[in-house]
């Protein structure tokens, strides 16, 4: 009985045990539409730098709030991602000065996608505010 017992306790509170951010099992993975994709590049390639601690002369995207500030300018022109600072700093190769990720950091060529199919569907964002958590190590750049 008392084996039983414990093992009911140890299934519960394994279930009850908040996400890991960047697991399949987090809140921000259960996003839909092209934005959840977007997201998870954001969360693991932009955030880092572009988050709360950034410089000044960097665009913040620390949450969507911020990044809405940028949908509908220069930065992100929705349905055109060719047109999009953002989406164009993300392809430019290493020698060209502005490319993001720094210098040798540059993200795959299926990141670069998503974000392509985000920006081409309307950059749209969730009507709540969500906070971009930064996944995964620091870029060496840091």
């Amino acid at each position: 009985m008392k084996r039983l017992l414990l093992s009911a306790c140890l299934i519960l509170m394994a279930s009850c045990s908040p996400p890991v951010w960047g697991d399949k099992s987090a809140p921000h993975s259960a996003e839909s539409g092209p934005w959840g994709p977007a997201l998870t590049v954001l969360e693991h390639q932009c955030v880092h730098c572009h988050g709360d601690n950034r410089l000044s002369t960097m665009p913040p995207i620390n949450d969507t709030h911020a990044l809405s500030k940028l949908i509908g300018s220069h930065w992100i022109v929705p349905g055109q991602p060719q047109t999009s600072r953002f989406f164009q700093v993300v392809t430019f190769p290493d020698q060209i000065p502005g490319a993001m990720p720094p210098s040798g950091h540059a993200i795959s060529k299926q990141e670069v996608q998503i974000l392509h199919e985000w920006i081409k569907a309307g950059a749209k964002l969730p009507a709540r505010n969500v906070k971009l958590i930064p996944v995964g190590p620091l870029p060496r750049s840091i």
